[in-house]
């Protein structure tokens, strides 16, 4: 006969027992019943927001039920951003992210979320290049010429960006880092501005997101000389990797899918296995084509070890050149 101890025993893994049940048969249905949430750390419109509502509703028609965007702009990234990471680890709130979540913590004085701790990687959505333009009556005609020129009008060349530490920003500073060139750099509060003012002459050069730039670039009126990639971009395939003058260079305007840290890794693994069918279907890849962004799809380990590769690279440069956000 079973003691009263022995009985509370059996009764209390009875009950644990029906508990792992129940959670592992919710973690095999999710999302069924249940609103999906994905924050958007930045206003609509935008690359990030673009990307974020595709995914968003490839998603949603996979799941059978609706995939809520929410906006949430402000310090560069970082309010959304926190949101998710102090978020219940339900698979109830996910986050599209970018390079922000690699360099904020060492551009802003201080930032409540840990990116590596508080977040868990699923997958990247898409890396965009970044190409390389300057003004049309630059002398300069290849990524060799503007080293030389640059190094011989040391301060004089100003190069524009849609923003202190932004990729368009720290292509710039990498391009110095690498070249041993000085230049000033011009932030603007996103790119369009920033573009104009080169059509006019009023900057020198801009390592513009290649989707904004491009259409420029083919109309003549301002001049490409390479894509920030290792690669050739498959959208543009006649401009060469800066990498082929200056070796290491290497930036992209990325974006993936996060969690909060401790999601269960059944809802995380099904999110990254929906998201990477998602945007191997051949009208996501035209969508995503359009946009001239490179193929996501990655596992969760490859993003993770992505993540620790680009705050090692962002954050030696960032403390380096003493850059702060204002």
């Amino acid at each position: 006969m079973l003691g009263p101890i022995d009985r509370r025993a059996l009764l209390a893994g009875a009950g644990a027992s029906l508990l792992a049940g129940g959670t592992a048969r919710a973690q095999e249905n999710w999302p069924q019943g249940r609103q999906v949430k994905l924050v958007v750390p930045f206003t609509a419109g935008g690359a990030t927001d673009v990307l974020g509502r595709l995914v968003a509703d490839k998603l949603g028609q996979t799941w059978g039920s609706g995939l809520i965007v929410e906006n949430r702009p402000g310090a560069g990234s970082n309010i959304g951003i926190e949101a998710v990471a102090k978020a219940a680890p339900t698979g109830d709130t996910l986050l599209i992210a970018s390079v922000g979540l690699a360099t904020n913590r060492y551009l802003y004085a201080k930032v409540n979320y840990d990116p590596v701790k508080d977040l868990a990687p699923i997958t990247m959505v898409a890396l965009v290049p970044n190409l390389l333009v300057v003004r049309n009556d630059l002398p300069v005609k290849s990524v060799a010429e503007l080293v030389a020129y640059a190094k011989a009008n040391p301060g004089k060349l100003t190069y524009a960006s849609s923003g202190v530490g932004t990729s368009l920003h720290l292509a710039g500073e990498l391009f110095q880092k690498l070249t041993g060139a000085k230049m000033v750099h011009v932030p603007y509060r996103g790119s369009a501005q920033a573009i104009q003012d080169l059509m006019g002459g009023r900057v020198d050069l801009i390592f513009d997101n290649i989707t904004s730039a491009l259409p420029h670039a083919k109309a003549g009126t301002i001049r490409p000389l390479g894509v920030s990639t290792l690669k050739r971009a498959p959208t543009a395939p006649d401009y060469p990797p800066i990498a082929e003058t200056i070796p290491g260079f290497d930036v992209s305007s990325w974006f993936a899918l996060f969690a909060p840290a401790k999601t269960p890794q059944a809802i995380v693994q099904k999110v990254y296995q929906d998201t990477k069918a998602g945007l191997a279907d051949p009208t996501m890849r035209a969508k995503m084509d359009a946009l001239a962004a490179g193929p996501g799809g990655w596992t969760p380990e490859e993003l993770g070890k992505f993540l620790q590769a680009e705050l090692k690279k962002w954050g030696d440069l960032i403390q380096e050149a003493g850059i702060k956000a204002e």
